[in-house]
């Protein structure tokens, strides 16, 4: 089976890993994008960087491979808008979905009720960064712009549209903030309470799974392979990583430590409930019976990138810190809602702060930063139990590549994490998708993984930690004029 290249398309870095049919690792390469941060919270991207980073990482790797690879599978940064004209070219940059621009649509939108009742017809939750408030904004504030669009779409059907001239947009993609995710159709309800139905036409229609597109003479050009080589837009980043991480059974689940904090649970029913708290979303996998609850939050590494930054450390010295403080962190207490589009799951609250107390002068650097990691680890079993988590747990993630916050990890979930040894699951997931597309009936190997187990010892310490965590959050939303659940 022939070696295919998975490309990530991430916010600040692009990579592509060649696997061979074995699901191992034969070359890979990196290269960083430049995200523009502007005043305001704003947040934007250039189509034509990011597409310049993929075609050079994928040359690298092609080269290092000695011949030409089998297929290129693209997957990479969901959310934000990506406009485009007819062809493909960018009509303004693209919005990032850690962009802010909208927060102050999105709580009045939480207020007057507006996304609990689109939120009743796809079991998507909104917030600042994605398609409903930024259509809303730009349609108010840069009406020109959508005039000149043919596309609002996303970042891997955007770098998929200049490689291979065709608009083909995953359904994972597409689920928020407008698709029903049972019908794989856009919900008109959904646009109408947003108040943007007449953009309707711009949105395009989800591909039909295994969908195989190829290289057009352009994008032949500019990542050096043949044209007509086939191509997959596999599912983005999220579900991506869980089909990468070996999520396979029902109630299964992964953990995702990167620039987000994403937890996903796999299922095999989607239960749009209208009493439910408008957060999160249910993404469509390459199986149409079956979906992903997930529950991006806002801020994972970025979090610890923060506060390692405040007491001059760097991720270097990551498990040295978490080694000097002792769980608990001496009494040390963090919020980890750093974004300045405020948080996104397990709640939409764009006013969400983060916090950091309980210090005193016995408290040390060291205390800060696992009080944070802590925090994230709180965070992120909010979310995972809000997704339905009830089978095992994957861990993967940049931030796994520390030993000690692997282990914190696992101690305030209480529950053992897989974490699988391929670092890179995401370009791994979109290359299963890619090899089941080109060969019907194809079942991805088993990944190989390591597990961490929970410390017994910390175990009551860290359920009573997690009980504060749950309760400050709820007098905390009461200020920022959420909801408390």
């Amino acid at each position: 089976m022939s070696t295919i290249i998975g490309v990530d398309i991430g916010t600040s870095v692009t990579k592509a890993v060649a696997f061979d049919g074995a699901g191992r690792a034969r070359a890979a390469a990196v290269r960083r994008s430049h995200v523009e941060m502007l005043p305001g919270g704003r947040v934007e991207q250039d189509l034509d960087d990011v597409v310049a980073g993929v075609g050079e990482v994928v040359r690298e790797v092609a080269h290092a491979l000695g011949g030409p690879p089998g297929a290129v599978a693209l997957t990479g940064q969901g959310d934000g808008l990506w406009l485009r004209d007819a062809g493909g070219r960018p009509v303004r940059p693209a919005i990032s979905w850690m962009d802010a621009r909208a927060s102050e649509l999105v709580t009045r939108w939480l207020a007057d009720g507006t996304i609990g009742a689109a939120y009743a017809h796809t079991g998507s939750g909104m917030f600042p960064g994605c398609h409903g408030p930024l259509l809303h904004w730009l349609q108010q504030y840069e009406p020109q712009a959508l005039d000149r669009a043919a596309v609002a779409g996303y970042c891997v059907d955007a770098v998929a549209q200049h490689l291979t001239g065709r608009v083909c947009l995953d359904a994972s993609d597409a689920t928020l903030p407008f698709l029903d995710p049972r019908t794989r159709r856009y919900a008109p309800e959904a646009l109408a309470a947003c108040g943007v139905e007449g953009l309707a036409d711009l949105l395009p229609a989800p591909a039909a799974p295994g969908t195989v597109l190829g290289l057009d003479g352009r994008g032949a050009r500019l990542l050096g392979l043949a044209e007509g080589l086939p191509v997959v837009a596999g599912p983005y980043d999220l579900p991506a990583c869980a089909i990468g991480s070996g999520v396979r059974a029902v109630g299964d689940g992964v953990l995702i430590l990167g620039t987000t904090l994403a937890s996903q649970v796999l299922t095999d029913r989607v239960d749009l409930d209208p009493r439910a708290e408008p957060a999160g979303m249910w993404l469509c996998t390459p199986d149409p019976g079956r979906w992903l609850r997930a529950m991006p939050a806002m801020v994972g590494t970025a979090a610890l990138e923060w506060v390692l930054a405040l007491v001059g450390a760097t991720t270097a010295d990551v498990d040295a810190l978490l080694t000097e403080s002792p769980p608990g962190a001496r009494g040390v207490h963090a919020f980890p809602f750093l974004s300045e589009a405020g948080e996104r799951a397990p709640f939409v609250e764009p006013s969400a702060q983060g916090r950091l107390d309980g210090l005193s002068l016995a408290s040390g650097r060291a205390d800060a930063v696992r009080a944070v990691c802590e925090a994230i680890g709180y965070a992120a079993r909010h979310c995972l139990e809000a997704a339905g988590l009830s089978g095992a747990l994957a861990l993967c993630g940049g931030g796994t590549r520390s030993v000690m916050w692997a282990r914190l990890m696992a101690d305030v979930l209480g529950r053992p994490v897989r974490i699988p040894l391929e670092e890179q699951v995401g370009a791994l997931g979109v290359v299963s998708v890619a090899r089941a597309s080109l060969y019907p009936g194809y079942e991805a190997p088993p990944g190989r993984h390591r597990v961490v187990e929970p410390r017994e010892d910390v175990r009551a310490l860290y359920e009573d930690g997690y009980g504060r965590y749950r309760a400050g959050l709820a007098t905390a939303r009461a200020g920022w004029g959420g909801r408390a659940r």
